[in-house]
């Protein structure tokens, strides 16, 4: 794997671990949840699409995609798509840093096998 490939895989990783916190932090506010509680289904939905943190988190997606796009380009996906693991890990980290969420022992222990797997993926 080339060190451009692996740049790639990384950044769409970690956008997609930024979306998933933006939409969470998003997702909190009493916008959102005054947005889920009222009205039909569609509409509520279009209203969250006024709440920047969703918007942010939505957009953050979309490039993920297009990196991954590339990725995709370059690698066999039977290579490529076992580092989409690493978003679990990178979300959970995340969100105990940004969002305090706790982070129990066996949750640990779960993203270091998460990490060993990849690490295995990556080097054959």
């Amino acid at each position: 794997m080339t060190g451009k490939a692996l740049l790639l895989i990384l950044g769409s990783v970690g956008l997609s671990a930024f979306a998933q916190i933006a939409l969470k932090i998003g997702m909190g506010g009493e916008a959102a949840r005054d947005a889920m509680a009222h009205g039909s289904l569609v509409y509520g939905y279009i209203r969250l699409l006024v709440i920047p943190a969703v918007v942010c988190g939505l957009v953050a997606y979309g490039l993920s995609a297009l990196l991954w796009l590339r990725v995709l380009a370059e690698l066999d996906v039977s290579k490529a798509y076992p580092f989409v693991a690493l978003g679990i890990v990178v979300t959970m980290t995340s969100g105990a840093l940004f969002l305090g969420e706790s982070v129990p022992l066996l949750r640990v222990a779960g993203a270091a096998l998460v990490i060993v797997g990849v690490l295995l993926v990556g080097m054959s």
